[in-house]
This record gives structure tokens, C-alpha cells and sequence, in this order.
């Protein structure tokens, strides 16, 4: 019996933080001496960007409309730390599934065995969003990834898509999808964000895999076009990254979430704003006592 592939989906909405946790976490599992893959799956193709020094790389998509038949070995780059890098690409603007890319690659990779040519340890698919059409679900649907991350962090709009994607998990996991592994607390400076996001992974029977807080030295990386594993790995936000992917390759036991429903999800919503309500005007209201 060959060696079992971890294959893991890590989603979250847009501007969360998502491709630049994914692209930490490839280099951190590289740097522990395991094979990875990163499969970008959003049509903006920027996923792998910081393993490559900002640069983009040609897509799957995109290659498949130049030729009629793609050899995978085609669309594949070397990224920092030896991280193998692929895009799957979208469709021309206004045609098309947006998750087209990610079914064609997919199936391209699979005809090819691509993943055990490579001897690899890890594919880590970075996906858009949460559950909105066909193709942005292959990797939880088809049962592809064994395991399911979410990156959050404590805004709304970012555990609305979160428990989005619980539904879909728990909708797929009666036909065999893959099961949530739990959520990466992304941005998490503020003493309340991580109250915020403990009681939503406590509500929805879920857990928090890792608490990565807000950093300058990120952005300041990603200026450079680089990861921080790489740019800055002696920095205290490696340290969260390399911890992060400590405990990626420890998991083991994935399980189905309990998704809120919408008005509860609201309802939920609505206690913890009139709650840091309560403690602006307590801390507001101390501040004039003293």
C-alpha cells in the first residue's frame, strides 16, 4: 500500500488572510521536510505569489486554452523551500464558472498521478470563500481533501462565510466530503476578537487550531513579495506559523460541525455587539470615575 497523501482545503471570504496563511503554512510544513504542494484555487491565480517572489505563474486554465492537451508538469513551480506551486485559474471574465478552474485542474492532476509521481506529504488547496457554486465545493464534495480548515477572523461577514461553509461541510459529509479539521483565528489582536471566535467555534461544536494575531512584519514580507517563513523566520509571527503548521501535521480527526442557523447566527451576532457595548461604556465610565 503507497503512502496516504494528506490533502487538505483551507477556505475562507475574500481579504481574510486566507492565500497568505495557506502560503506561511506550505513553507512551514517545507521547512519540516515534507513534500508540499499548494493547488491555488481562486481565479485571481495570486495564491502561490509569496513562494515565488511576487511573481504569478501561468495557470491550468489558462494553458488548456492555449493547447489542446496539457502535460501537468506544465503548470507546476518550484517555490520557496521546494514548494511545489500550482494555479488552477478561471475562466475568461464574464464566462463561465469561477470554480471551473479548480474541477479541470483537479481531474488533470489525477489522470496524471501527479500527486504520487511527486512522493508527496501534502496538497493544500487554498479555495475562495465558502460553499457559492459547484466548483468552489469540489474539494469538500468529491471527499478530495480529508480535511477542512476555515481562516476567521472576528468580523461578522468573516464567520457568516464560516458557517457557511459548515453547512456545506455538513450538507456533503452524508456522501462522503471531507470534515471540518476547525478554524484558523485570523487578525486576532483585540482581547474580545478572541472571545468572539471561541464562542463561535464553542456554539458550532468546532475548535480553533490556531490564534494567528495581527502583524506588521506580515505586510512588511509580503512588500518584499515573500512569506514570512522566509523573509522574517526568526520573527514572533513565524513562530505562530511554524506552530500553526505543527498542528496541522498533527491532526488526525477531522469531525461535521454544527452550523446556526441565520437567525440565529443574528441573534448571536446582535448579543455580542450590545455586549461590547457594555464594556465601551464601563471602560468610558472608569475613565471618568478616575
Amino acid at each position: 500500500m503507497g503512502k496516504v497523501i494528506k490533502q487538505i482545503a483551507i477556505y475562507g471570504k475574500g481579504g481574510i488572510g486566507k492565500s497568505t496563511t495557506t502560503s506561511n503554512l506550505s513553507a512551514a510544513l517545507a521547512q519540516m521536510g515534507l513534500k508540499v504542494m499548494q493547488f491555488g484555487c481562486d481565479p485571481k491565480s495570486d495564491s502561490t505569489n509569496t513562494l515565488r517572489d511576487g511573481t504569478y505563474i501561468p495557470t491550468v486554465l489558462d494553458t488548456l486554452r492555449e493547447k489542446s492537451a496539457v502535460d501537468a508538469h506544465d503548470v507546476i513551480f518550484i517555490g520557496f523551500n521546494g514548494v511545489y506551486c500550482v494555479e488552477a485559474g478561471g475562466p475568461a471574465p464574464g464566462v463561465g464558472c469561477a470554480g471551473r478552474g479548480i474541477i479541470t485542474a483537479v481531474e488533470l492532476f489525477k489522470q496524471q498521478r501527479i500527486f504520487e509521481e511527486l512522493d508527496l506529504d501534502y496538497v493544500i488547496y487554498d479555495v475562495l470563500g465558502d460553499v457559492v457554486c459547484g466548483g468552489f465545493a469540489v474539494p469538500i464534495r468529491e471527499g478530495i481533501a480529508q480535511h477542512v480548515f476555515t481562516v476567521s477572523s472576528a468580523d461578522f461577514m468573516a464567520i457568516y462565510a464560516a458557517n457557511n461553509l459548515f453547512r456545506g461541510i455538513q450538507k456533503y459529509s452524508k456522501s462522503g466530503g471531507a470534515l471540518l479539521g476547525g478554524v484558523i483565528a485570523n487578525s486576532v489582536s483585540a482581547g474580545y476578537s478572541r472571545e468572539i471566535i471561541t464562542d463561535f467555534v464553542t456554539r458550532t461544536k468546532t475548535r480553533v487550531v490556531e490564534y494567528v494575531p495581527r502583524s506588521i512584519t506580515v505586510t512588511q514580507c509580503e512588500l518584499k513579495g515573500k512569506t514570512t517563513i522566509e523573509a522574517a523566520p526568526d520573527s514572533e509571527q513565524a513562530r505562530v506559523y511554524m506552530s500553526l503548521a505543527n498542528r496541522i501535521a498533527e491532526h488526525e480527526r477531522s469531525e461535521i460541525p454544527a452550523p446556526l442557523g441565520v437567525a440565529e447566527l443574528r441573534e448571536w451576532a446582535s448579543e455580542w455587539a450590545d455586549k461590547l457595548l457594555r464594556q465601551s461604556e464601563g471602560i468610558v465610565m472608569q475613565g471618568e470615575a478616575i
